[in-house]
Parts: structure tokens; sequence; C-alpha cells
């Protein structure tokens, strides 16, 4: 990345922090910076993980990804999986961009993603590092994980 000067403001009249880039033209550069700060703005608070009466503080990194099954929401990690208090669409707004949508049912980690095998004419499977586990994504949202697998 380029050199960037970085500058702080206090404000005492703002109800809540906003960060401005000023920039002589929109490059990759930019659009990576400001891809970082929406990723750590939008970590809101620790999800909980929960497997029988015990619950868990995992860091989000170790998710591969998000399902339903059968009325619950399940977050899978490399051996493991755990159960969580949340709709798929709350875990959308509270998850970090690294985790998108790629079907009705589910939310994969990119981070993760070690291989996509791409069905045409149906939902293409998703293989993740170091664990057996898939997941598939429906044509539907294919190009959306494929441009979050390039940037």
């Amino acid at each position: 990345m380029n050199n960037f000067k970085v500058k702080i403001e206090i404000d005492e009249q703002l109800n809540e922090s906003e960060v401005v880039i000023r920039c002589g033209k929109v490059d990759e550069d930019v659009l990576k910076l400001q891809s970082l700060i929406s990723s750590a703005a939008s970590q809101k608070e620790q999800i909980v993980f929960y497997k029988e009466d015990t619950e868990f503080f995992l860091p989000l990194d170790n998710v591969l990804f998000f399902e339903t099954d059968s009325g619950c929401i399940r977050a899978h990690t490399a051996d493991d999986e755990f159960d969580v208090k949340y709709k798929l669409y709350e875990l959308e707004d509270r998850l970090p961009r690294t985790f998108i949508r790629v079907s009705k049912s589910a939310i994969l980690n990119v981070k993760k993603v070690y291989s996509i095998t791409r069905n045409l004419t149906g939902a293409s499977k998703v293989e993740f590092q170091h664990s057996h586990k898939i997941v598939y994504c429906s044509r539907n949202y294919y190009k959306s994980l494929k441009d979050s697998l390039t940037v």
C-alpha cells in the first residue's frame, strides 16, 4: 500500500465517530483501505457459541461457516460445531465482511475457503482449509463469492 498520512481530529460535538478518506483518486489501495476500515467497524460484539450447557467464546476466525440445520443455526469450525442464538439475517449484520451469504441457508468465512467446484446447473461445492467439511454455494450467490475471493 502507498504511504498514507493518518490524522485524528477530536470534535466533542460528534455523537459517533466518522472516518473520512481524502485522496486524489480512488485506486486499489484506497479501496483496500476502505474495506479494512469497514470490516473493522462492522465487527460488533462477541458472538456466543453453545454446545449443550456450555458457552464458548471463540474467535470468529475459527468459524468456517454458519448454516441452518433443523431450525437451528450452527457454526462450523474445522473439527467441531456449535449452536448460535441468531437468525442468519442477524448474523449477516453482526459478522465482519469476511463472512458472506452463499445460499438461503449458509454464510461462510471467505478467509477459510480452499476450493470451489463449480456446477453450472446447480450449487457449487465449497471446501475449506484444514477441514473435511463442505458447504454449497447457490448459483445466485456464486458471483459475489468469487468476487470476494479475488479482492
